[in-house]
């Protein structure tokens, strides 16, 4: 799971520093008096984010095995459906996100002054980093804290460099192909977060298995050890698995192609309409 959680830090942490670039440069050219406001903002969405990992850590750890472990399947589920949400979000508002979040800033220092600016900035890194925070404890669930943190502190490094890299202009780091390569691993860690809360939830027994296995691929591909375990970890194999999670995993996919046709068909309309 470690490389989830490097993938998944870097690709949040991107999109925050993304959103913070868009804020500083509407500040420097239209309001260069509210620079501290902004990073006011920024720290105060650090900050929140921060106290909702405390809050989850601490109440997780007053509960008892059975109700812990419903509440990381839910996390678990949750981090799925949050990281699906975020790809599809961004493949539909990436191109109108700076219009948006400007427009946002007009409306902020129209009825607020500096404070709105500073709230924007907030409200913008809170939301990346609660989305952070549940990803990371669904993640965690099944990992070593330590090393979790350290894939995070990669992730945000790698994120930093990666921004830097976008700032000059560096020409064999289109930000285009970056996130879409990140969407695809992104949908596929979310299959995989699927397959592990429906593998808990049939351990819990509010599910049933179908056929376990339905198959056995065990004798070729491992997910105990090798490949087998670091593709177990990152998209969810499974050399025996149930009939259910199996399911699962496919119906997820299903959905996401029935969106994407979907789209495709809304936008051939909309082209003819015009």
């Amino acid at each position: 799971m470690l490389m989830n959680a490097l993938v998944i830090v870097w690709r949040e942490c991107l999109e925050a520093m993304l959103v913070i670039g868009i804020l500083s440069a509407w500040v420097v050219r239209s309001r260069p008096e509210a620079r501290r406001a902004l990073w006011l903002g920024v720290a105060g969405g650090i900050g929140l984010a921060l106290a909702l990992a405390a809050l989850m850590q601490g109440a997780l750890s007053e509960m008892d095995d059975r109700v812990q472990e419903g509440v990381q399947i839910g996390l678990i589920l949750l981090a799925a459906a949050l990281m699906t949400h975020m790809v599809l979000w961004m493949q539909r508002h990436a191109r109108g996100l700076r219009a948006e979040m400007e427009a946002s800033l007009d409306r902020a220092v129209v009825r607020r002054g500096l404070w709105g600016i500073a709230a924007v900035a907030a409200i913008a890194v809170a939301r990346e980093g609660a989305e952070t925070v549940i990803f990371l404890q669904g993640v965690g669930s099944s990992g070593n804290a330590w090393d979790l943190a350290l894939a995070a502190i990669a992730g945000f490094l790698l994120a930093a460099l990666t921004a830097w890299a976008a700032a000059r202009g560096l020409r064999f780091l289109p930000m285009r192909t970056v996130f879409g390569v990140s969407s695809i691993l992104l949908l596929a860690f979310a299959a995989g977060f699927i397959v592990l809360g429906v593998d808990r939830m049939i351990g819990m027994e509010w599910l049933p298995p179908g056929i376990d296995p339905l198959w056995d691929t065990s004798a070729w591909l491992d997910d105990g050890a090798g490949l087998g375990k670091w593709l177990a970890d990152l998209f969810g194999y499974r050399a025996r698995p149930a009939a259910t999670a199996v399911a699962a995993y496919a119906a997820y996919w299903l959905m996401l192609l029935a969106l994407r046709f979907r789209r495709r068909l809304s936008g051939n309309m909309r082209i003819a309409s015009a």
